[in-house]
């Protein structure tokens, strides 16, 4: 029988180790390779990376490749923390229950650190091995939309702008599936990419439609939690988007709507889900995990 939470603990396990030894050397008298350690080391869920190896094990991809690609799309994702819990950004101070690299380290530590990750993200890339030439194009390609000017950036873009502002549900949406959605969508391309099943644009359609509903609900479920967690147990400081006066899924839906809305998110992804012809207990258990977790 599947079970979770065993999955989820041991896939932790792999992609922790695995970045730990990838950055284990440094020789430099440089703090910029510590504070890359802290900021993609300090903890985290590691949902992205097992979203690439649950779609990768799925679809038969060799684990090592899948090592890769997990391990690249983590960095993009702590560098993206990073930069922004920066002070011209969110300015938070606190991050996975510890303090922000900006505030362990310095400002423009951080920031390069924030620099060196995204560069480590591609060179881990070219470096997969089982995988020719096409897939490793493809799978930079799809991290540089993921994470640039049509991904995160422009969601973050878009949500800094946004401040101080009344915005309609459509564009929040928009906001959040690009700053949260995209890296989340593309953690299931990766594990495509790296499978037999690469080109398959049937199967890569099926599973962007799981993977757009999970992106919104895990949003929708960041911002209950703005409202409903505990600081403790989130590892951030609570209400730190009320604060900063972002439009939020509560604010223009209320509280139970946002939590409607989470469910039906939630729905829409397993009703994706039956129709990808592969086995996907462990997707949509993590869907559940999404839209029901506590930080």
């Amino acid at each position: 029988m599947y079970n979770f939470a065993d999955d989820l603990h041991q896939t932790q396990q792999r992609i922790n180790h695995f970045l730990a030894e990838k950055l284990a050397t440094d020789t430099t008298p440089s703090p910029l390779a510590e504070a890359m350690r802290y900021a993609l080391l300090l903890g985290g869920k590691r949902i992205r990376p097992f979203l690439v190896y649950a779609t990768g094990k799925m679809l038969g991809a060799n684990l090592d490749a899948l090592d890769y690609a997990a391990a690249a799309l983590e960095a993009v994702h702590s560098y993206s923390l990073i930069h922004d819990d920066l002070p011209a950004m969110d300015n938070d101070a606190l991050r996975r229950g510890q303090p922000t690299c900006h505030i362990a380290f310095d400002e423009a530590t951080a920031i390069l650190a924030g620099d060196a990750l995204q560069a480590f993200a591609f060179e881990l890339l070219t470096d997969a091995p089982h995988l020719s030439t096409e897939q490793k194009l493809a799978l930079v390609a799809a991290l540089s939309r993921a994470a640039g000017y049509q991904g995160m950036c422009l969601g973050q873009s878009l949500d800094l702008i946004s401040e101080h502002k009344q915005i309609s549900l459509t564009e929040l949406e928009t906001i959040h599936r690009n700053k949260t959605g995209a890296l989340l969508a593309v953690a299931l391309e990766f594990g495509l990419i790296c499978s037999p099943h690469f080109g398959d644009t049937t199967l890569a359609a099926q599973l962007q439609a799981y993977a757009g509903a999970i992106g919104l609900a895990f949003q929708v479920q960041d911002d209950i939690l703005d409202i409903e967690g505990e600081s403790d147990v989130l590892g951030k400081t609570v209400g730190a988007d009320l604060n900063a006066d972002k439009s939020t899924y509560p604010k223009l839906l209320g509280l139970a709507g946002a939590k409607q809305k989470a469910q039906e998110l939630y729905q829409s992804a397993l009703v994706a889900l039956e129709h990808i012809p592969f086995e996907s207990q462990a997707l949509q258990a993590i869907a559940e995990f999404v839209v029901n977790r506590k930080s």
